[in-house]
């Protein structure tokens, strides 16, 4: 016990400057992986109960979960799939909801989602829950935006009407890449979506492209949210936007207790981040130098304070290599002990989980759960549920899984 405690704390300095445990750098490349780190154990050495909820699935990109106690799962492909339960052994029913339109190649498709439950108000509310959906969507074998989508539910959750598309024009390629779109609803009620920059090198400093960039919304109109920073913009496109200069936001999470927004983020070959978002600032995120460079140049800093002064720096980087970080999402509950409060971060090329201790706006520790290390590859969404478990999904393209992840004993 003592030894496991001592080997995080001797790590925990080294992991502030850039703890990966990948061995060869890259983006987000359907398959690719990484030799893991197993650089830190448990805190306390109290390891972690990893159970599978659900199996079968393809790419699961997120889950939400609902007041019945099940939840629904996109997988990339196109699918929307429900969960009649959080029970270990629960057998995916895949619902009927109109999503034919979804072009999945690469790293596009089916990708993160956010879910509404019924609202009390009689005239403007709804009796079901709604589930918004970012796809990206394509017409003919052409891939035309993301898009994010409001569905609602059916009373036994076996159908899903496709309502209305509430936001378009986010950039996509035909390629798939860097087609992040991660929405979370905050505890204010409004909807943080992270979204990539479809490869664009003009995209992150451009405010009127909805690429690489945090937007803030309403999820009941689609429109801006009162009080985002370039609400004034004569663009509706830049008064949705909330920070900019990002490159691949895949993970968002509001910090319980707080209206802090946290980012997980893709880096180049280099310098995944993990950012705490402040309203109308800038990343630093720019392929395209400031308009000097027509290619997406991607030897440039992730946070260049040189050419932008004011940017951002990042709460944690991994360095030198990438993990390919994805979901995130804080640990909530007395069970979670000393690891109440800490920022979950899931990694595909790493394939492992990292936990993320914060003070204020720094992370001051990273732990790297050997219960999660390589054991089930490359690991997707992180989202908290409804009884304080993690949920995590696997991404391996074959046979991937939900599972829940608590506390051993």
């Amino acid at each position: 016990m003592a030894s496991r405690a001592a080997a995080l704390v001797a790590t925990a300095g080294l992991c502030l400057a850039g703890c990966s445990g990948t061995s060869a750098p890259g983006p987000d490349e359907p398959g690719a992986t990484s030799t893991p780190s197993t650089s830190s154990g448990p805190a306390g050495g109290q390891g972690l109960s990893v159970e599978v909820v659900a199996d079968g699935l393809s790419n699961p990109w997120d889950i939400g979960f609902l007041e019945d106690g099940g939840a629904v799962v996109t997988e990339r492909d196109g699918r929307l799939s429900y969960l009649p339960s959080l029970d270990p052994g629960t057998e995916p029913v895949e619902l009927a909801a109109g999503l034919d339109d979804v072009y999945a190649q690469g790293e596009g498709g089916l990708m993160g989602l956010a879910v509404l439950p019924p609202a009390e108000d009689a005239g403007a509310g709804w009796d079901q829950p709604k589930v918004i959906v970012c796809l990206n969507h394509g017409e003919g074998e052409q891939a035309v935006d993301v898009r994010l989508v409001e569905l609602t539910l059916d009373v036994d959750n076996r159908r899903a009407t496709r309502d209305r598309d509430l936001v378009t024009g986010l950039p996509t390629a035909d390629s798939g890449r860097h087609s992040g779109c991660r929405p979370t609803l905050g505890d204010d009620g409004l909807l943080y979506v992270g979204t990539g920059d479809s490869a664009d090198p003009a995209a992150p400093q451009d405010r009127g492209n909805l690429g690489g960039k945090v937007l803030r919304l309403d999820p009941a109109t689609g429109e801006a949210a009162e009080g985002n920073p370039f609400a004034d913009a004569d663009d509706a496109r830049e008064q949705l936007v909330y920070s900019y200069g990002h490159r691949n936001v895949q993970g968002v999470a509001v910090r319980p207790g707080t209206d802090e927004i946290w980012t997980a983020e893709h880096g180049p070959s280099f310098d995944d981040e993990v950012n705490l978002i402040t309203a109308g600032a800038n990343y630093g995120w720019d392929p395209a130098q400031g308009g000097e460079e027509s290619s997406y140049d991607e030897s440039v800093p992730m946070t260049d304070t040189e050419r932008y002064p004011d940017a951002v720096k990042a709460a944690w980087s991994s360095g030198e290599t990438t993990e390919a970080i994805c979901g995130a999402a804080f640990l909530e509950g007395e069970a979670w002990g000393e690891r109440e409060g800490m920022l979950a971060i899931t990694a595909l090329k790493g394939a492992k989980l990292l936990l993320l201790r914060l003070d204020g706006d720094s992370v001051t520790q990273v732990e790297i759960p050997e219960d999660l290390v390589d054991e089930h590859g490359r690991l997707r969404a992180a989202r908290t549920g409804p009884d304080g478990a993690l949920y995590v999904t696997t991404s391996n393209g074959d046979d991937d899984k939900v599972l829940r992840i608590t506390p051993a004993g």
